[in-house]
């Protein structure tokens, strides 16, 4: 079966054809980083006119490379949810009245579930991890670990409790000064500095919970600014890059080795647009490898958001009989625990 995936549930509009075993056969992304970047960040109604005048170009050229175009699909794949809804909309009514004109078979991917599957695709090189694995998916959204049994018997095992590592890294960027995005500028400088320079608290170290919390490391890097001022030589600013890095990359690479061990299983992997972080695959490399632990980390392409992840995780919910002819939006990930005020299933916990 060939399916076309589509990606639009932040700032990048993707689409891609990919196989039931993974072979990709094309993957076009449209990113909106030039956008954003004098906000200092994703602003969700950009972001949607921006998928609307990609959509239908970026999914053109995704067909392109096969003889008889949309002929030659056998279903359609797209990501509706977690995200930004004006976003996910976009995708997913392109999808519904494509599917709709074509007769194609349609069906809706958990943005997530491509990520923890990402590391299956085909691409040239790469080797696809084999069930049972804990995989941590760390990006600009989302932190958590998950044990991944099948495509379908996915449980999380833990999750951050605030921001996401990918936040972080941007809001410490940003107040570093460095622009967005803010994690490939610190990882690009963290490789010149020295990791202990400044004494940042590595965040929820303890090993009591898999859980993780990254506000309180952003704090830190805001106060050091406020306390000294924003770095004005190369090296501090090194300096100060690679200690934050540090201790975002410790507590994530060693959270993940315990829950292979926790869970009694040697396949790691690591997903989603943070895996890319050279820092992060470097040490979660080393405390591995210590353990006895196979590491599987995709190609950085596979990393991040791309629609021949969707593509793929949605191949194998056709290829087992999933159809969804009344596809809808969603914010949240419906699989991460609820806290506060709200429980799992959205509805609110009134107050006694």
């Amino acid at each position: 079966m060939r399916i076309l995936g589509i990606e639009s549930s932040c700032d990048e509009t993707a689409a891609a054809v990919v196989t039931t075993e993974g072979a990709v056969l094309s993957d076009v992304v449209a990113s909106q980083i030039d956008e954003h970047a004098p906000y200092g960040g994703v602003v969700p109604e950009l972001a949607a006119r921006a998928h609307l005048r990609a959509v239908l170009p970026v999914v053109a050229q995704a067909l392109a490379p096969l003889p008889r175009g949309l002929n030659d699909i056998d279903g359609i794949a797209v990501t509706n949810g977690p995200g930004l809804v004006g976003a996910l909309i976009v995708g997913v009514q392109f999808a519904r009245t494509l599917a709709f004109c074509t007769g194609l078979p349609l069906v809706g991917v958990n943005h997530l579930d491509g990520h923890l599957l990402a590391a299956h695709l085909r691409y040239e090189g790469a080797r696809a991890p084999s069930y049972p694995y804990v995989a941590l998916l760390v990006s600009g959204g989302h932190t958590a670990l998950y044990r991944v049994d099948a495509y379908d018997e996915i449980t999380i095992l833990g999750q951050t409790r605030d921001d996401a590592a990918g936040e972080a890294f941007d809001k410490a960027a940003k107040v570093l000064g460095l622009g967005y995005p803010g994690g490939p500028v610190i990882d690009r400088l963290a490789s010149h500095g020295d990791p202990a320079a400044v004494p940042f608290p590595v965040p929820m170290a303890s090993k009591a919970t898999l859980d993780f919390s990254f506000s309180g490391l952003k704090t830190a890097v805001a106060r050091y600014v406020q306390a000294h001022g924003r770095p004005d030589d190369d090296k501090t600013l090194a300096d100060v890059c690679a200690s934050f890095q540090a201790s975002v990359v410790q507590v994530l690479a060693r959270k993940s080795v315990i829950a292979c061990q926790r869970q009694g299983i040697d396949r790691l992997v690591l997903c989603g647009g943070v895996a890319a972080n050279r820092g992060l695959r470097a040490r979660t490399a080393e405390l591995a490898a210590r353990a006895g632990v196979e590491l599987v980390v995709p190609p950085v392409r596979a990393c991040t958001d791309n629609a021949a992840m969707i593509a793929y995780a949605g191949a194998l919910r056709l290829a087992h009989g999933a159809r969804d002819e009344d596809l809808s939006v969603y914010s949240r990930d419906p699989m991460a625990r609820r806290r506060g005020k709200f429980r799992r299933d959205g509805t609110l916990v009134k107050r006694r």
